[in-house]
């Protein structure tokens, strides 16, 4: 029996009409002010995961590069919110549902990677209830249609130390490995929030300096920094995976695209939450 994951932030983190939800996602891209695929080459992106009136003009710095001709596969890796299950989740199979249709597992990819990588387990649990991973879905819909695959994992990275390092080390030279192996277009996604709920100008501070980190693909900084300045990034361990699996697969920098707070759409400058869309 195909396992099917209903959307389960529908509604609150964006619209649960297809109709509204195809105009609020182009709301964001038109918002963005981008429009056209990217000349250059890209491997990895981090992207943020907040409800779209926040974060999805940001996001839609991302997803303004993709077109009918982008890669039809996507790795994307996200936080474990709850921290319920395994350290590195994947779902192998199923069918995730969104209000424009629903999107099928790559089990080839999701089997491989479970056989090359022993830190990752199959365990629905982290996937039942994270957002994290599923309000990236509504915006690869809309570019590319329902024909793409995905592969989800959740990371549980509450703690940034030398075990989440080496662990998100493991995983990206796992990934790196694969896709290198494959015929198949694939990118990997980390879907991430920078800080959270402390002073607009805090924030921008911190944020940068995690950011600089990132463009530099130097994950051992990155994990540094959150630790340096108590970072409130929910996706640690997404991003330090990228950074290592986009090095590994040949990408010498990354490229921010945008940055921005909820406090460029509320106004309230005393408890934000930052966003970032960068390419690597």
């Amino acid at each position: 029996m195909l396992m099917v994951r209903a959307p389960i932030v529908a509604g609150q983190f964006y619209d649960i009409d297809p109709d509204r939800l195809r105009q609020q996602i182009k709301s964001c891209l038109d918002k963005s002010g981008k429009t056209g695929r990217s000349r250059k080459k890209f491997k990895a992106a981090v992207v943020p995961h907040a409800g779209y009136m926040y974060s999805g003009w940001v996001a839609a710095y991302f997803y303004s590069m993709l077109d009918r001709q982008s890669p039809k596969n996507y790795i994307i890796l996200g936080p474990n919110h709850s921290l319920a299950g395994s350290d590195y989740a994947i779902m192998k199979r199923g069918l995730w549902k969104t209000p424009l249709g629903g999107v099928t597992i790559h089990e080839k990819m999701a089997d491989t990677l479970l056989k090359k990588c022993e830190l990752i387990e199959h365990d629905v649990i982290p996937h039942q209830y994270e957002h994290s991973i599923e309000v990236q879905l509504p915006f690869l819909q809309y570019k590319l249609g329902n024909d793409f695959k995905f592969v989800p994992i959740a990371i549980k990275s509450e703690v940034a130390d030398n075990t989440l390092l080496e662990g998100c080390r493991i995983l990206g030279k796992a990934i790196a490995g694969v896709m290198s192996s494959t015929k198949e277009d694939w990118l990997i996604m980390a879907s991430s929030d920078f800080s959270h709920y402390i002073p607009k100008k805090l924030a921008e501070d911190v944020d940068n300096y995690a950011i600089k980190s990132i463009v530099s693909l130097n994950e051992k900084r990155f994990i540094e920094h959150v630790v340096e300045k108590n970072a409130s990034i929910c996706g640690i361990g997404a991003i330090a995976t990228s950074i290592v699996a986009a090095k590994e697969l040949g990408v010498k920098r990354g490229k921010l695209l945008k940055y921005a707070t909820s406090a460029d759409v509320s106004g309230d400058t005393s408890a934000v939450v930052g966003y970032a869309s960068v390419l690597m």
